[in-house]
């Protein structure tokens, strides 16, 4: 796995076992789609939520977003690339389960980042809409990466949808029609 784009292109980042359960890292080609959609992220405060290696939130300081929270139960794989790309400055890695994290922040975020392990999306619909919700800044975007068989389906007004293969990319924002 690469950062595909900006500042740190090229650059590798560190990825679990080809076979971990614990973690799905996006697909290179699926993030470099998803940021071409996602148009200039200057200035952006990002939180990626089941972060794992903590490459959607990395390739988006890579391309200009000011910040970015890194958010999962398990952070070795997201830590280790913030200390090797020598990010600690502009991102923060943070061990907790997603829902909990979004319970207790008060900070707004332009991008949301959400890629949950495909085995929770029933358990996460009704309770993310409203979390998820409550956090994006005026204008922002929830990014939401999922199985294409079985997609997590929120209340959020959905903006785009494309499919990579079996996975689903739905971007949706917290602003009303």
């Amino acid at each position: 796995m690469r950062i595909v784009a900006g500042e740190l292109k090229g650059r590798r980042l560190q990825s679990p076992p080809r076979r971990s359960a614990a973690v799905r890292p996006t697909a290179d080609r699926v993030r470099e789609a998803l940021f071409s959609i996602l148009g200039d992220i200057e200035g952006a405060r990002a939180l990626d939520l089941y972060c794992g290696t903590g490459a959607l939130g990395i390739e988006a300081v890579s391309r200009g977003a000011a910040t970015a929270i890194l958010v999962d139960t398990h952070t070795a794989l997201a830590r280790r690339n913030v200390t090797d790309l020598g990010l600690g400055d502009r991102c923060e890695v943070v061990r907790s389960d997603a829902r909990a994290y979004l319970r207790r922040t008060r900070r707004a975020f332009d991008l949301i980042f959400c890629d949950p392990p495909y085995k929770l999306a029933d358990r996460l619909e009704g309770e993310l809409d409203t979390l998820i919700g409550d956090r994006l800044a005026p204008g922002g975007r929830l990014i939401v990466e999922g199985s294409a068989r079985r997609p997590l389906r929120l209340e959020l007004p959905l903006v785009l949808e494309r499919r990579y293969g079996d996975t689903l990319v739905r971007i949706h924002t917290g602003d009303a029609g």
